[in-house]
């Protein structure tokens, strides 16, 4: 199943930090950027970080799997081998985790493993990996 690249835009307070998360930490190349946003290559799709004012929004979260997930959050697919690779990174660094990383639906259609965290500026993101890829919209 090939997916299309999507366009995701979203709040940073800094540029200078999302840069050193976005680029530094998790190896997303730069693309375009002004003195009020930053293209990132977030896993072959392209994210916009754009410089805002102002506070962030109280969170609301749903129960999925007995855990509290932040409703508003994005995230990406990864390959199987490369979710450990990019774990290791962000424990490495310190990195802390909304949820750590943990497997769902173990020996079940849709069985993945996943971890959250924040950006600098809160964003919630989702790193997970399905045992088998074909799995990803299975009922």
């Amino acid at each position: 199943m090939k997916l299309a690249p999507f366009h995701l835009a979203i709040p940073v307070f800094d540029l200078e930090s999302a840069r050193a998360f976005y680029g530094g930490l998790l190896g997303c190349p730069e693309g375009r950027s002004s003195d009020r946003w930053i293209d990132f290559n977030f896993w072959g799709h392209q994210l916009v970080a754009h410089r805002v004012d102002g506070e962030p929004e109280a969170e609301a979260t749903n129960p999925v799997a007995g855990h509290a997930v932040p409703v508003r959050h994005f995230g990406v697919v990864l390959p199987w081998d490369e979710f450990p690779k990019l774990q290791g990174k962000l424990e490495k660094a310190g990195q802390e985790f909304l949820l750590e990383p943990h497997t769902r639906f173990k020996n079940e259609p849709g069985e993945q493993i996943t971890m959250f965290t924040r950006d600098p500026a809160g964003n919630a993101i989702e790193f997970k990996a399905f045992r088998d890829p074909e799995h990803l919209f299975r009922r």
